[in-house]
């Protein structure tokens, strides 16, 4: 099912991103990291179960850095955001965050542009 696993070209990206995101915490850089898990967001928002992994890890990072707002706007959108990618209504460069409104299109940053293009 399309809208459930990444597509395999974009796997590798999405896991670099995530091992970006490791490497910022292991530099104690939580800013860095959350910029990396907001680009695998960004990748993998239109399928359920990458998206759903992100918004798990920003949970976690909410409960690492002891940030409320974070944690509590990751939970409805670990539960939203699964079923969202099911039927297909996610918000295009949506970070993913509980900055931003869970509903917001956002801009796509160009290199991300390039890989997500053949998905559309």
């Amino acid at each position: 099912m399309q809208t459930l696993l990444l597509p395999d070209a974009l796997r590798p990206h999405f896991y670099q991103e995530l091992q970006a995101a490791r490497a910022a915490y292991a530099r104690q850089d939580a800013a860095g990291a959350f910029h990396h898990l907001e680009r695998a967001h960004i990748l993998g928002q239109r399928w359920a179960v990458s998206h759903t992994h992100v918004h798990l890890l920003m949970l976690l990072h909410g409960l690492q850095t002891r940030n409320l707002r974070e944690i509590l706007g990751q939970v409805p959108r670990i539960v939203f955001g699964f079923l969202g990618s099911l039927v297909g209504r996610v918000p295009t460069g949506n970070t993913g965050g509980a900055n931003v409104k869970a509903e917001q299109p956002m801009p796509i940053p160009v290199d991300l542009q390039a890989l997500l293009a053949p998905h559309k």
